[in-house]
């Protein structure tokens, strides 16, 4: 699946696909497989709506799901796609390593031929283990159940720096949480460092895999690539908080956003 997303502004995802794609690949549209009813970017759909979504793409229980996209770093919004399978109960799914960058730049065959898949049963059971909710991150701000880990880059975080998106955002962060920028898990190519670096880096701050962790970051995307490298180390239970800073600036009091 190409779950490829980028600002309408700059690329065209969809059209990109129709253009060229690793062959027998189908359009995960994350703009459609999310939560149309809530006012924040991306969140999880209901069970039946994914299922439904998924069920269309050819994707049953039994499938084993490969997702990509097409984004400059290697990976950006492959890790979400992976996460939502993986929260709805689905283990066979896989990220491509480098994504489509790369595999471009390796000479593998490219195709603009649409593929057909014939439609399955996908059923969806939400593991609300990987799931967290405003109300649970609000009582561990007091009650220090779980580690956070922010995602996004250093300066919003802090709050040094602007938040350019759209949605009215300051910058900052939720108390107690530490940062790893997502793109310091990739190498300069797009891969994802080796696991011996992966560890190094969760040690450095001070982020315990043997314990409780939840992931979060502007709107729940680059998070799941914490959980990724997570995974990568054989922790398979870290948490996204969905709403993320999104939702977090606009719910919390004051006193809950740290800026600098």
């Amino acid at each position: 699946l190409d779950a490829s997303w980028y600002p309408p502004q700059e690329r065209n995802a969809r059209q990109e696909f129709k253009e060229r794609h690793i062959p027998g690949a189908s359009f995960f549209d994350i703009e459609e497989c999310r939560d149309q009813s809530s006012p924040y970017d991306f969140m999880l759909p209901s069970e039946s709506h994914f299922a439904d979504y998924v069920g269309r793409l050819g994707v049953g229980n039994d499938t084993h799901v490969v997702v990509y996209d097409g984004d400059e770093l290697g990976t950006f919004y492959a890790p979400r796609a992976w996460w939502m399978f993986r929260a709805f109960g689905h283990k066979e799914v896989s990220v491509l390593n480098g994504g489509f960058k790369n595999w471009v730049k390796e000479g593998h065959p490219v195709t603009a031929e649409v593929s057909q898949p014939s439609p399955a049963v996908f059923k969806a059971k939400l593991n609300t283990a990987l799931l967290k909710t405003f109300e649970e991150m609000m009582q561990n701000v007091v009650s220090l159940r779980f580690q956070v880990v922010d995602s996004r880059p250093e300066g919003r975080f802090q709050g040094t720096e602007l938040d350019q998106g759209n949605g009215g955002l300051e910058s900052g962060h939720i108390p107690g949480s530490v940062n790893i920028p997502f793109h310091s898990l990739l190498t300069e190519t797009g891969h994802e460092k080796s696991i011996e670096e992966i560890q190094q880096i969760f040690r450095e701050k001070k982020v315990d895999l043997s314990k409780p962790l939840t992931a979060t970051c502007r709107k729940g995307v680059t998070a799941c690539h914490i959980a990724l490298a997570a995974y990568l180390c054989g922790k398979r239970d870290v948490a996204v908080y969905d709403g993320s800073w999104s939702e977090w600036f606009h719910r919390a009091p004051p006193r809950y956003k740290v800026s600098e």
